[in-house]
Protein backbone atom coordinates (compact mmCIF):
# COMPACT_ATOMS: atom_id res chain seq x y z
CA UNK A 1 0.00 0.00 0.00
CA UNK A 2 1.10 3.67 -1.12
CA UNK A 3 2.09 5.67 2.10
CA UNK A 4 -0.68 7.90 1.50
CA UNK A 5 -3.15 5.62 1.30
CA UNK A 6 -1.62 3.51 3.89
CA UNK A 7 -2.04 6.94 6.27
CA UNK A 8 -5.35 7.23 5.31
CA UNK A 9 -6.20 3.70 6.26
CA UNK A 10 -4.86 4.69 10.18
CA UNK A 11 -6.86 7.95 10.26
CA UNK A 12 -10.10 7.20 8.82
CA UNK A 13 -12.91 5.79 10.50
CA UNK A 14 -13.69 2.48 10.17
CA UNK A 15 -16.20 -0.25 11.88
CA UNK A 16 -19.41 1.11 13.39
CA UNK A 17 -22.61 -0.87 14.71
CA UNK A 18 -21.57 -3.92 12.18
CA UNK A 19 -18.68 -4.69 14.02
CA UNK A 20 -19.64 -8.41 15.68
CA UNK A 21 -18.81 -9.74 18.66
CA UNK A 22 -17.30 -12.76 17.09
CA UNK A 23 -14.94 -10.18 14.77
CA UNK A 24 -13.85 -8.95 18.07
CA UNK A 25 -13.57 -11.92 19.80
CA UNK A 26 -11.11 -13.89 17.04
CA UNK A 27 -9.66 -11.05 14.92
CA UNK A 28 -5.90 -10.61 15.26
CA UNK A 29 -5.62 -6.77 17.12
CA UNK A 30 -3.23 -4.64 15.22
CA UNK A 31 -1.81 -2.01 17.41
CA UNK A 32 -1.82 1.24 16.29
CA UNK A 33 -0.56 3.17 19.56
CA UNK A 34 -1.88 4.31 23.04
CA UNK A 35 -4.50 6.24 24.08
CA UNK A 36 -2.37 9.54 25.70
CA UNK A 37 -5.11 10.79 27.95
CA UNK A 38 -6.21 7.34 29.57
CA UNK A 39 -5.44 6.44 33.37
CA UNK A 40 -4.73 3.10 31.95
CA UNK A 41 -3.02 1.21 28.80
CA UNK A 42 -5.39 1.56 26.23
CA UNK A 43 -4.56 0.85 22.46
CA UNK A 44 -6.12 1.58 19.28
CA UNK A 45 -6.34 -1.64 17.05
CA UNK A 46 -7.16 -2.60 13.92
CA UNK A 47 -9.33 -5.83 13.88
CA UNK A 48 -7.60 -8.50 11.40
CA UNK A 49 -5.51 -6.08 9.84
CA UNK A 50 -4.09 -2.50 9.36
CA UNK A 51 -7.65 -1.99 7.29
CA UNK A 52 -9.98 -3.55 9.20
CA UNK A 53 -12.42 -1.43 12.04
CA UNK A 54 -11.12 0.29 14.91
CA UNK A 55 -11.63 -1.03 18.71
CA UNK A 56 -10.12 -0.55 21.82
CA UNK A 57 -7.61 -3.07 23.42
CA UNK A 58 -7.31 -2.96 27.93
CA UNK A 59 -5.02 -4.99 28.88
CA UNK A 60 -5.16 -6.26 32.14
CA UNK A 61 -1.09 -5.87 32.74
CA UNK A 62 -1.62 -1.93 32.04
CA UNK A 63 -4.13 -1.81 34.94
CA UNK A 64 -3.12 0.23 37.83
CA UNK A 65 -4.07 -1.15 41.06
CA UNK A 66 -6.88 0.76 42.92
CA UNK A 67 -7.53 0.35 46.92
CA UNK A 68 -11.19 0.93 46.05
CA UNK A 69 -11.66 -1.88 43.33
CA UNK A 70 -9.11 -4.26 45.09
CA UNK A 71 -11.21 -7.65 43.15
CA UNK A 72 -11.20 -8.96 39.65
CA UNK A 73 -10.23 -6.21 36.65
CA UNK A 74 -11.28 -3.36 35.39
CA UNK A 75 -11.30 -4.71 31.57
CA UNK A 76 -13.82 -7.72 33.23
CA UNK A 77 -16.02 -4.85 34.39
CA UNK A 78 -16.25 -3.57 30.86
CA UNK A 79 -17.68 -6.69 29.85
CA UNK A 80 -20.18 -6.76 32.39
CA UNK A 81 -21.24 -4.06 31.69
CA UNK A 82 -21.90 -4.35 28.26
CA UNK A 83 -23.92 -7.80 28.84
CA UNK A 84 -26.23 -5.96 31.66
CA UNK A 85 -26.75 -2.84 28.33
CA UNK A 86 -27.53 -5.69 26.13
CA UNK A 87 -29.38 -7.77 28.50
CA UNK A 88 -32.09 -4.71 29.56
CA UNK A 89 -31.86 -3.14 26.06
CA UNK A 90 -30.12 0.07 26.99
CA UNK A 91 -27.94 -0.28 24.23
CA UNK A 92 -25.38 1.88 25.85
CA UNK A 93 -22.17 0.07 26.00
CA UNK A 94 -20.04 -0.39 22.57
CA UNK A 95 -19.76 -4.20 21.33
CA UNK A 96 -17.30 -5.63 24.52
CA UNK A 97 -15.30 -8.63 25.08
CA UNK A 98 -12.36 -10.47 26.88
CA UNK A 99 -9.83 -11.92 25.05
CA UNK A 100 -6.34 -12.36 24.72
CA UNK A 101 -4.07 -10.33 22.73
CA UNK A 102 -0.60 -9.34 22.01
CA UNK A 103 -0.35 -7.87 25.66
CA UNK A 104 -2.16 -10.61 26.93
CA UNK A 105 -5.88 -10.78 28.27
CA UNK A 106 -7.68 -7.78 28.50
CA UNK A 107 -11.28 -6.26 26.85
CA UNK A 108 -11.49 -4.99 23.44
CA UNK A 109 -14.37 -2.82 22.33
CA UNK A 110 -15.71 -1.71 19.23
CA UNK A 111 -14.43 1.91 18.68
CA UNK A 112 -17.44 4.67 18.76
CA UNK A 113 -16.76 7.49 16.55
CA UNK A 114 -14.64 9.62 13.80
CA UNK A 115 -11.15 9.59 15.58
CA UNK A 116 -10.75 12.46 13.11
CA UNK A 117 -13.79 14.62 14.33
CA UNK A 118 -14.68 16.05 17.36
CA UNK A 119 -17.85 13.87 18.71
CA UNK A 120 -21.08 15.18 19.98
CA UNK A 121 -21.27 15.49 23.32
CA UNK A 122 -24.46 15.74 25.70
CA UNK A 123 -23.08 17.19 28.93
CA UNK A 124 -20.83 20.65 28.69
CA UNK A 125 -19.36 23.78 30.52
CA UNK A 126 -21.52 26.82 30.63
CA UNK A 127 -21.49 30.71 31.74
CA UNK A 128 -24.27 30.33 34.59
CA UNK A 129 -26.44 32.56 32.10
CA UNK A 130 -25.66 30.49 29.13
CA UNK A 131 -27.74 27.03 29.92
CA UNK A 132 -28.76 25.87 26.98
CA UNK A 133 -32.87 25.19 26.63
CA UNK A 134 -33.67 21.77 27.28
CA UNK A 135 -30.78 21.05 29.42
CA UNK A 136 -30.09 20.47 33.06
CA UNK A 137 -27.44 22.34 36.07
CA UNK A 138 -25.74 19.97 38.35
CA UNK A 139 -22.70 21.80 39.59
CA UNK A 140 -21.49 25.63 39.87
CA UNK A 141 -18.12 26.26 40.48
CA UNK A 142 -15.21 28.65 39.03
CA UNK A 143 -13.04 28.06 36.03
CA UNK A 144 -8.81 28.49 36.30
CA UNK A 145 -9.30 32.43 36.07
CA UNK A 146 -11.85 32.68 38.92
CA UNK A 147 -15.31 33.22 36.32
CA UNK A 148 -18.34 31.23 37.44
CA UNK A 149 -19.54 28.32 35.42
CA UNK A 150 -22.11 25.41 35.69
CA UNK A 151 -21.77 21.50 34.52
CA UNK A 152 -24.73 20.97 32.49
CA UNK A 153 -26.65 17.98 30.45
CA UNK A 154 -29.40 17.53 28.31
CA UNK A 155 -32.60 16.60 29.37
CA UNK A 156 -33.51 13.88 26.67
CA UNK A 157 -34.71 10.45 26.88
CA UNK A 158 -31.63 9.05 25.37
CA UNK A 159 -29.40 10.62 28.76
CA UNK A 160 -32.42 9.80 31.15
CA UNK A 161 -31.42 6.11 29.93
CA UNK A 162 -28.04 6.69 30.73
CA UNK A 163 -28.34 7.91 34.47
CA UNK A 164 -30.98 4.88 34.95
CA UNK A 165 -28.26 2.36 33.60
CA UNK A 166 -25.36 4.03 35.51
CA UNK A 167 -27.86 3.57 38.71
CA UNK A 168 -28.22 -0.39 37.62
CA UNK A 169 -24.24 -0.83 37.47
CA UNK A 170 -23.35 1.78 40.38
CA UNK A 171 -20.50 3.71 37.83
CA UNK A 172 -18.15 5.29 39.28
CA UNK A 173 -16.92 7.34 36.89
CA UNK A 174 -19.35 8.68 34.39
CA UNK A 175 -17.59 12.05 33.00
CA UNK A 176 -19.00 13.99 30.50
CA UNK A 177 -16.28 13.05 27.73
CA UNK A 178 -17.40 9.06 28.47
CA UNK A 179 -20.80 9.93 26.45
CA UNK A 180 -20.98 10.37 22.75
CA UNK A 181 -23.74 10.50 20.06
CA UNK A 182 -23.47 7.41 17.38
CA UNK A 183 -26.72 8.58 15.61
CA UNK A 184 -29.63 8.24 16.62
CA UNK A 185 -27.52 6.14 19.76
CA UNK A 186 -25.77 7.72 23.08
CA UNK A 187 -22.84 5.36 23.31
CA UNK A 188 -21.14 4.96 26.71
CA UNK A 189 -17.37 3.64 27.33
CA UNK A 190 -14.97 3.45 30.19
CA UNK A 191 -17.25 1.43 32.64
CA UNK A 192 -13.93 -0.09 34.86
CA UNK A 193 -14.85 1.11 37.88
CA UNK A 194 -18.68 0.25 38.09
CA UNK A 195 -20.36 -2.76 39.78
CA UNK A 196 -18.61 -2.52 43.18
CA UNK A 197 -20.72 -4.30 45.73
CA UNK A 198 -20.33 -0.80 47.52
CA UNK A 199 -22.33 2.15 46.88
CA UNK A 200 -19.94 4.30 44.84
CA UNK A 201 -22.11 6.07 42.41
CA UNK A 202 -20.29 8.62 40.60
CA UNK A 203 -21.75 10.97 37.79
CA UNK A 204 -22.38 14.05 35.38
CA UNK A 205 -26.06 13.13 35.55
CA UNK A 206 -27.19 14.03 38.74
CA UNK A 207 -29.67 16.57 36.92
CA UNK A 208 -32.95 13.97 37.37
CA UNK A 209 -32.07 12.63 40.79
CA UNK A 210 -35.19 11.80 42.62
CA UNK A 211 -37.47 12.22 39.74
CA UNK A 212 -39.43 9.30 38.49
CA UNK A 213 -37.98 6.67 36.45
CA UNK A 214 -39.69 6.44 32.80
CA UNK A 215 -41.74 3.54 31.81
CA UNK A 216 -38.69 1.82 29.40
CA UNK A 217 -36.14 2.25 32.15
CA UNK A 218 -37.92 0.21 34.47
CA UNK A 219 -38.91 -2.26 32.07
CA UNK A 220 -34.95 -2.71 31.17
CA UNK A 221 -34.02 -2.66 34.92
CA UNK A 222 -36.84 -5.48 35.04
CA UNK A 223 -34.99 -7.42 32.23
CA UNK A 224 -32.13 -7.52 34.14
CA UNK A 225 -33.41 -8.37 37.67
CA UNK A 226 -35.55 -11.01 36.07
CA UNK A 227 -32.32 -12.57 34.72
CA UNK A 228 -30.98 -12.40 37.13
CA UNK A 229 -33.26 -14.05 39.86
CA UNK A 230 -32.67 -16.92 36.66
CA UNK A 231 -30.06 -19.33 37.63
CA UNK A 232 -29.89 -20.62 34.33
CA UNK A 233 -30.01 -17.33 32.23
CA UNK A 234 -27.24 -16.33 30.16
CA UNK A 235 -26.34 -13.04 31.89
CA UNK A 236 -26.02 -15.06 35.40
CA UNK A 237 -23.83 -17.51 33.55
CA UNK A 238 -21.93 -14.62 31.85
CA UNK A 239 -21.24 -12.51 34.76
CA UNK A 240 -19.87 -15.55 36.72
CA UNK A 241 -16.12 -15.13 35.91
CA UNK A 242 -16.49 -11.42 35.57
CA UNK A 243 -17.52 -10.16 38.95
CA UNK A 244 -17.74 -11.71 42.24
CA UNK A 245 -20.36 -13.21 44.13
CA UNK A 246 -21.04 -10.45 46.96
CA UNK A 247 -20.87 -8.09 43.23
CA UNK A 248 -24.07 -10.46 41.42
CA UNK A 249 -25.78 -10.03 44.57
CA UNK A 250 -25.32 -6.17 45.34
CA UNK A 251 -26.84 -5.07 41.26
CA UNK A 252 -29.52 -7.80 41.93
CA UNK A 253 -30.41 -5.57 45.41
CA UNK A 254 -30.22 -2.60 43.20
CA UNK A 255 -32.71 -3.51 40.26
CA UNK A 256 -34.88 -4.41 43.49
CA UNK A 257 -34.38 -1.05 45.41
CA UNK A 258 -34.58 0.93 41.47
CA UNK A 259 -38.08 -1.08 41.03
CA UNK A 260 -39.57 -0.63 44.96
CA UNK A 261 -38.74 3.13 44.46
CA UNK A 262 -39.57 3.78 40.79
CA UNK A 263 -37.28 6.95 40.78
CA UNK A 264 -33.38 8.08 40.30
CA UNK A 265 -31.43 7.72 43.11
CA UNK A 266 -30.28 10.42 45.09
CA UNK A 267 -26.27 11.34 46.04
CA UNK A 268 -25.75 9.05 48.77
CA UNK A 269 -23.34 12.05 50.87
CA UNK A 270 -21.16 8.86 51.64
CA UNK A 271 -19.05 8.64 48.75
CA UNK A 272 -18.27 11.77 46.24
CA UNK A 273 -20.72 12.30 44.01
CA UNK A 274 -18.75 13.65 40.90
CA UNK A 275 -16.01 12.27 39.40
CA UNK A 276 -13.10 14.52 38.44
CA UNK A 277 -12.14 16.03 36.16
CA UNK A 278 -16.20 16.03 35.19
CA UNK A 279 -15.53 16.54 31.26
Amino acid sequence: MPPRERLQALTQPAGGPSVSLDLLTRADLVVLGALADASNLALLVRLGDDEGPLAIYKPIGGERPLWDFPDGSLAAREVAAHLISATGGWDVVPETVLRDGPQGPGSVQRWVGDPQTLPEYVVDLVMPDSIPAGWLAVLRGEDERGNPVVVVHEDTPLVRGVAAFDAVINNSDRKGSHLIREGDRLRGFDHGVSLHQDDKLRTVLWGFAGQPLSAPDLTRITAVRDALNNPASALRHDLAPLLTADEVTALEARCAALLEQAAYPMPSGEWPAIPWPPL
